[in-house]
């Protein structure tokens, strides 16, 4: 396990190349004003109690800080107490990323302070390995070896590796949802593959996997086969349902439909003979590409619209909530910004926790926000994530920072 006090803690130094920089958030909205002195000595009056209440007022970044003014505050941030888990709710963070080879590493913006910090992310190896975060913790599975499973603190350094995941060496697609329970901190994960039956290329075999930190064991509570519809690498799991993206292939399927539908399972029901296109709700128009996401048990898709003609081709960005089994636009993303990424591709990452959500172009370091309950779009403050040739790729997902749980 990493400790949040080791050395690998990358808000304070940040480390690039050689040399060793000190913590400086890197921002278009910093200020100088900072000049080392502490005005106020708050252990001559404050009891550990309450300046850990203080304390739990702050940001994250703000609380990681005032570990380092002395000896005695670095022992109250860093100790494992309840009093974290009763912080001011912090929106939640998004890690960006270059696609690449190489060991991931990248930036952390924080919405709160709009601030960038450079960032290592614990335990992922590739960029393209698959995520899912809730409640502070993210789950992550291994893109080469989909057996292979993680769950980690980013903000701790916590991690930990779980039992191999079955069915991972022979999926076709598999695609990851996560979730965690607030007040207990148990969490699930669940891992739906799709594999092409052979000899029927119409047919693709439905299997759902589903891990529980409490008894540390998988389970595999649902296979089915899917008649002219396959699996993907979008699902999400919101108010104990399991929500997966299936898309067409085309066959025994009208081709005046939409590529995309969705396919829900109930977790705590968890049936094992249901035909899951029966009950299937399709998208609200046709989509280039949808993520979905669980914004405090509301279900959302973010979606690229496709022209009328031509549905493979994006033309727009909408987001919508179901409700009821039903589709209800939120908004549209306005043209000013979806101009504003340049070149957008057909596909995007998108994610979003709370009430805030992301929007990336992988063809861009560039990242939209939107507030939905205010319905307010929002650039980010310009990413310290450089393009440094045309067909570099970017990337990235969204996590709570949270101090009180662990893996």
């Amino acid at each position: 396990m990493l400790a949040m006090g080791s050395e690998e803690w990358e808000l304070y130094p940040s480390y690039i190349g050689s040399q060793v920089m000190e913590y400086r958030p890197i921002s278009e909205d910093s200020d100088d004003d900072w000049n080392g002195e502490v005005a106020v000595s708050l252990d001559a009056v404050l009891p550990d109690d309450l300046l850990e209440k203080v304390l739990s007022f702050l940001p994250v970044a703000s609380i990681i800080r005032s570990g380092s003014v002395c000896k005695r505050w670095h022992e109250i941030v860093h100790a494992q107490r309840q009093t974290w888990s009763k912080m001011v709710p912090q929106k939640p963070w998004y890690f960006m990323f270059t696609c690449s080879e190489e060991a991931v590493s990248g930036f952390a913006y924080d919405p709160s302070l709009r601030k960038w910090y450079g960032f290592d992310f614990p335990c992922i190896e590739k960029s393209n390995w698959s995520t899912s975060s809730s409640a502070g913790l993210v789950c992550l599975m291994d893109s080469e070896n989909r057996c292979r499973i993680m769950v980690c603190n980013p903000i701790t350094k916590d991690w930990k590796r779980l039992l191999d995941a079955p069915g991972g060496k022979t999926a076709d697609y598999s695609a990851l949802a996560f979730s965690v329970d607030r007040n207990s901190h148990k969490y699930t994960v669940a891992i739906a593959r799709s594999n092409q039956v052979p000899t029927e290329y119409y047919q693709w075999e439905f299997t759902i996997h589903l891990y529980e930190s409490v008894t540390g064991n998988w389970v595999t509570p649902f296979t089915g086969v899917l008649l002219g519809w396959r699996g993907g690498n979008e699902c999400v799991i919101c108010d104990g349902v399991l929500y997966y993206l299936v898309y067409s292939t085309g066959v025994l399927v009208n081709n005046n439909e939409h590529r995309h539908c969705l396919v829900m399972y109930d977790l705590a029901g968890r049936p094992n003979h249901t035909s899951l296109m029966s009950m299937a709700i399709p998208v609200p128009c046709a989509l280039t590409c949808g993520r979905l996401m669980n914004l405090s048990e509301r279900l959302v898709l973010v979606g690229g619209i496709g022209k009328q003609d031509r549905p493979g081709i994006i033309k727009g960005i909408g987001i919508w909530e179901l409700h009821n089994k039903e589709w209800r636009e939120v908004a549209r993303m306005p043209h000013k910004f979806f101009q504003g990424f340049g070149e957008f591709d057909d596909v995007f990452a998108s994610c979003g926790a709370d009430d805030l959500i992301y929007i990336q172009s992988y063809g861009s370091p560039a990242l939209l926000t939107f507030e939905i309950n205010q319905k307010l779009w929002k650039w980010s403050v310009k990413s310290p994530v450089s393009k440094r040739f045309p067909l570099q790729l970017f990337t990235g997902f969204s996590f709570e920072p949270r101090l009180d749980i662990a893996s």
